[in-house]
């Protein structure tokens, strides 16, 4: 028998057939194609439980365009001001403990999968897969079981702080929280990312939860507004948070595990990160009747109504290229007005992060003394991130404004 010699090229060659492009197309294409039965899996076994035809864009609500809904799987939405709700379809999965557990879903990290389940397309979150940050999770007759769980019973509680800011509260303490191996992007056996989250178990479920019919598969969740380019009213949901104060200022479920998603202070397309920068607002004007209200200070003034945070873009999903930059997992880089401009009186609201970049620039505006030292993100002015990861699913951002 001829044996061939140890420094034989046969190893190396092997390994450049493996990496050829005709090899790796055709691994993205099985890939693609298993991402496809999983999704076709997911939604078909929500049709045979809930009773409602399976989604498609034929079966999708028909929201008016002047809605502007982003989330085609959304069953209805109520834009009234301040009381904002989504009605959303009701997946049902299993705990670790085999029990039954009932999440949403509302975005992937692959195109044609957010087709097919009228989600948000949010190819930044591939970036997820793989690290401490997200959880793997296994799919069997449509029904995902999870390595995580979350503890819904710990009562939510905060206490504002002193006068003008309010901030810090004097103390606080998250409601549900997330275990040591829960985390809202959940990767798929194919490698695809969903953005995923639990709102009921046998603990409990989500503080923001308004309504939930198990046997019709739906739940109503709580919207909260903000700005994008000008423009009010858009609507998104909080769904976890990666640190705990935070996850008490927007209310959604304190999930440690998400704080290990890449990376901090990058936005754009080409970072190695799963996130993108939005700004909050630490000390806006806390007066609602001024129409100038908001920030953390006017939430936990005002029983913690909702912030009116400042969004860079809007989700693109009929938009598969890689310059498609959105993602729900919002990094925070929390702003705040300096001594000085409060004491001018040049407080108001920001409207948009073309309008923070000016005042940044102009000197009445910066990095919230609660932010880490770290380099200036450009994308979001040189403001400095926060290091809190807000998971926040855009609904819509309508034309018109609410009733």
């Amino acid at each position: 028998m001829n044996h061939l010699p140890k420094d034989s090229l046969v190893g190396p060659a092997l390994a450049i057939l493996l990496l050829s492009p005709l090899t790796t197309t055709l691994m993205a294409q099985e890939r693609g194609a298993a991402a496809r039965s999983e999704a076709t899996s997911l939604v078909a076994t929500a049709a045979k439980e809930s009773g409602r035809p399976a989604y498609s864009s034929a079966t999708a609500v028909k929201f008016k365009a002047s809605d502007n809904v982003f989330l085609k799987s959304a069953l209805a939405v109520d834009f009234t001001y301040r009381k904002a709700t989504v009605t959303l379809p009701l997946y049902r999965g299993q705990s670790p403990r085999d029990e039954n557990v009932y999440y949403i879903i509302t975005e992937a990290s692959d195109f044609e999968v957010a087709r097919r389940l009228g989600i948000n397309y949010a190819p930044k979150m591939a970036k997820a897969a793989g690290t401490a940050g997200a959880q793997a999770v296994t799919l069997r007759g449509g029904v995902m079981r999870f390595k995580g769980n979350v503890d819904f019973a710990p009562e939510y509680e905060v206490t504002p702080g002193d006068a003008p800011t309010y901030f810090p509260p004097k103390s606080f303490t998250p409601g549900a929280t997330g275990d040591t191996e829960w985390s809202s992007m959940a990767v798929l056996p194919s490698g695809v990312v969903l953005n995923v989250q639990m709102v009921q178990n046998a603990s409990g479920a989500h503080d923001r939860l308004k309504a939930i019919d198990l046997k019709k598969r739906t739940v109503t969740m709580s919207l909260l507004d903000g700005f994008h380019d000008g423009k009010q009213y858009y609507y998104h949901l909080v769904t976890d948070v990666s640190a705990d104060l935070p996850a008490v200022l927007e209310k959604g479920v304190f999930t440690p595990r998400l704080a290990h998603v890449p990376g901090y202070g990058q936005s754009m397309p080409s970072d190695n990160s799963a996130l993108l920068g939005f700004s909050p607002v630490l000390n806006g004007s806390t007066d609602i009747n001024s129409g100038e209200d908001q920030g953390f200070s006017t939430s936990l003034r005002n029983g913690g109504i909702d912030p009116i945070n400042v969004f860079p873009i809007p989700p693109r999903n009929t938009d598969a290229s890689p310059s498609n930059n959105y993602s729900p997992l919002w990094d925070a880089h929390v702003n705040m007005w300096t001594p000085a401009a409060v004491k001018d009186g040049k407080v108001e609201r920001i409207r948009s992060l073309d309008e923070l970049k000016r005042l940044i620039k102009a000197g009445h505006v910066t990095s919230a003394m609660i932010n880490p030292p770290g380099p200036g993100n450009p994308y979001i002015g040189g403001l400095r991130s926060t290091q809190a990861i807000i998971n926040c699913p855009v609904v819509a951002q309508p034309d018109l404004p609410p009733r």
